[in-house]
C-alpha cells in the first residue's frame, strides 16, 4: 500500500501538470465570461464599457439562434445514426476472416486521420461539384442530372461528409467490442436453431450497448462544435448555420466580441447539458 509520504511525492510531481491543465481551461472560460458582459467591438471603438446581460439577451433572442441550435442538434443526430449503424455493421464484416484484413482495417481506419478542411475541400471539388465531381459523372452515366448537393441537399451533404470522417472511430470502438465477445454463446445459439437476426438481436447487439453508448457520448461532444466542414464547403449558407459558426459570425464577421463571448457561453452551457444528459446514460449502461 502507498505511505503518506508516496502520495505527497505523487501529488507535488503531479502539480505542475495538473495547474497547466487548469490554466490551460480557465484562462480562456474567464476571458470569455468577462467579455461576454462587456460591449466590446475590436474595429469600432474598442471597449465601450459594461454591457451587462445585454449580450446574453441580444444573442439569444435573434432570429437566427434558435434555427443555429436547431441545425446543430440535426446534424449531430444524423451523424450519430450513420456512424452507429454502418459502423456495427463494418465491425461485423471485418471480424469475418477474409484475405488482407489487415490492410482492410488500416483503408478503413484511413479517414479518421484526415484534417476536416482537407476532408471537406475534397468532397466538395472532387465528390459533389455539379459539374466535375465523381457523382455528377456516375449520374450523366446513367442518364440522369447531376444533383448541386451543396445547394440541393446542403444538411444531408454535410452529414455525408462529418459522417465519413467519424465512421472509422465507431467502427474500431465497435470492432473491439465485437471481438471481445464470446464466441461460445453464439455457437450454442446456433446449435439451438437460432437465425443469424436473433443472435444478433440477443446476443451481440446487447453486447455491444456500451460500446454505442461511449462511441455516441465522445462523437456527440466532438460534433457539437463543428465548424471546419460547414466554414469550406457553405459557408453557413443554405440553413447550414450551426451555433459554433454563428458565434465565429458575430465575432469575426460583425466584430463583436461581447456578442459572441455570450455566445459562446451559450455553447458551453449547451454541451455541458448534453454531455451530463448523456453521461447518465453511459453509467447506467456500465452498471449492468
Amino acid at each position: 500500500m502507498a505511505t503518506q509520504h508516496s502520495r505527497s511525492a505523487a501529488r507535488l510531481m503531479m502539480a505542475p501538470a495538473v495547474i497547466l491543465l487548469l490554466g490551460w481551461m480557465l484562462v480562456p472560460l474567464t476571458m470569455t465570461l468577462w467579455f461576454s458582459f462587456r460591449q466590446y467591438l475590436p474595429l469600432r471603438g474598442g471597449d465601450l464599457g459594461w454591457a451587462g446581460f445585454g449580450n446574453y439577451v441580444r444573442f439569444v433572442t435573434s432570429s437566427s439562434f434558435w434555427p443555429s441550435v436547431q441545425t446543430t442538434l440535426i446534424i449531430v443526430g444524423g451523424v450519430l445514426i450513420i456512424t452507429i449503424v454502418l459502423g456495427v455493421l463494418l465491425a461485423l464484416l471485418l471480424d469475418q476472416p477474409m484475405w488482407g484484413q489487415g490492410i482492410v482495417r488500416i483503408l478503413v481506419i484511413a479517414p479518421f486521420f484526415v484534417m476536416p478542411t482537407v476532408s471537406a475541400l475534397v468532397w466538395k471539388n472532387m465528390f459533389m461539384d455539379p459539374v466535375n465531381g465523381l457523382f455528377a459523372h456516375l449520374w450523366r452515366l446513367f442518364g440522369a442530372e447531376p444533383v448541386s448537393w451543396l445547394t440541393d441537399m446542403p444538411l444531408g451533404s454535410i452529414v455525408m461528409i462529418v459522417s465519413w470522417q467519424w465512421l472509422p472511430f465507431a467502427t474500431l470502438i465497435l470492432l473491439t467490442a465485437v471481438q471481445s465477445l464470446d464466441s461460445e454463446q453464439l455457437e450454442a445459439a446456433e446449435m439451438d436453431g437460432a437465425s443469424k437476426i436473433s443472435r444478433f438481436g440477443y446476443i451481440i447487439l446487447p453486447h455491444l450497448a456500451r460500446a454505442i453508448t461511449i462511441v455516441v457520448l465522445i462523437q456527440t461532444i466532438f460534433l457539437l462544435s463543428i465548424f471546419a466542414e460547414i466554414f469550406v464547403t457553405t459557408g453557413g449558407a443554405f440553413g447550414t448555420r450551426t451555433l459554433t459558426y454563428l458565434i465565429y459570425q458575430r465575432v469575426l464577421e460583425s466584430q463583436n466580441v461581447g456578442l459572441g463571448s455570450a455566445g459562446g457561453v451559450y455553447a458551453i452551457i449547451l454541451a455541458n447539458i448534453v454531455a451530463i444528459f448523456l453521461m447518465r446514460i453511459v453509467g447506467k449502461n456500465l452498471d449492468r
